[in-house]
């Protein structure tokens, strides 16, 4: 019995540094538009995800995180790479959220249907050996 409560302690805990890192995400990000350090604000929310992206720690609900860039204006194709460019080029982040059970990343605009998906598993360098 005691190990059904130490499993839902853990689940609760694992949500919470989830809902924690969307939080801080969309706080850093307002902060950055606000101080003109950004052109664009964006935000992120959890999604269904792909499950051609899913791998070991994949959630079975919403393991997709979406970046909606609020630019207020439709953005190309190499305007979205772009923000993946940046947020997949960042290994610590994508281990972060390889960790807490995504598995897939995606960015889209906030005018219409323009958006890009990645699976987290390709940009997390996992697999090599340990020196």
């Amino acid at each position: 019995m005691w190990y059904k409560i130490v499993q839902l302690v853990d689940w609760f805990g694992e949500l919470k540094e989830r809902y924690s890192l969307i939080r801080d995400f969309n706080s850093s990000s307002k902060k950055a538009f606000i101080e003109g350090v950004a052109q664009t604000l964006l935000e992120a929310k959890i999604t269904k995800g792909d499950s051609n992206y899913k791998h070991e720690f994949s959630k079975f609900f919403g393991s997709g995180l979406r970046i909606k860039a609020l630019s207020g204006k439709l953005l190309k194709r190499d305007e979205i790479q772009e923000i993946g460019k940046v947020l997949l080029g960042n290994e610590q982040f994508v281990r972060k959220l390889i960790s807490l059970g995504w598995d897939t990343l995606e960015i889209h605009d906030n005018l219409g249907s323009n958006g890009l998906k990645w699976p987290l598993k390709k940009y997390a360098n996992i697999g090599g050996y340990i020196n």
